[in-house]
């Protein structure tokens, strides 16, 4: 699957300020961009179909902030979904948190992270 891109070089700066990780090949033509985050790849295509994308980061609360004094549009303010009971999907006992930004191509990325609980900042999982 690939994230659909427009202006390549548009998306390159925005995925690399986004992830901290720059690009690890450009193909023109047909129109590829690639990286590597950790391990996985993550192709930007001008031929693509958009499609949500969700990356972990260590804070959502945090990389919100930054990205909104970026002037990166926030699409849905960040907040938790659920505590994990067990280890399936993430620690036990972590609090998943998920926020919602636009990229530079009108793409929607989810931005996900697993925390402690924070006894000062309870917040209930949306319904």
């Amino acid at each position: 699957m690939a994230q659909h891109a427009e202006d390549l070089g548009r998306a390159a700066e925005f995925y690399t300020r986004l992830t901290g990780s720059g690009t690890t090949g450009r193909f023109e033509p047909p129109g590829l961009l690639f990286f590597d985050l950790g391990g996985v790849r993550l192709l930007l295509e001008q031929g693509a179909l958009p499609a949500t994308l969700y990356l972990n980061v260590d804070s959502v609360r945090e990389r919100i902030e930054q990205l909104r004094a970026d002037g990166v549009a926030i699409e849905a303010e960040p907040h938790v979904i659920f505590t994990h009971a067990d280890d399936s999907l993430g620690p036990a006992g972590t609090v998943e948190w998920q926020g919602f930004i636009r990229d530079s191509e009108g793409n929607i990325v989810g931005l996900v992270s697993r925390e402690p609980p924070d006894p000062a900042n309870v917040e209930e999982p949306l319904p």
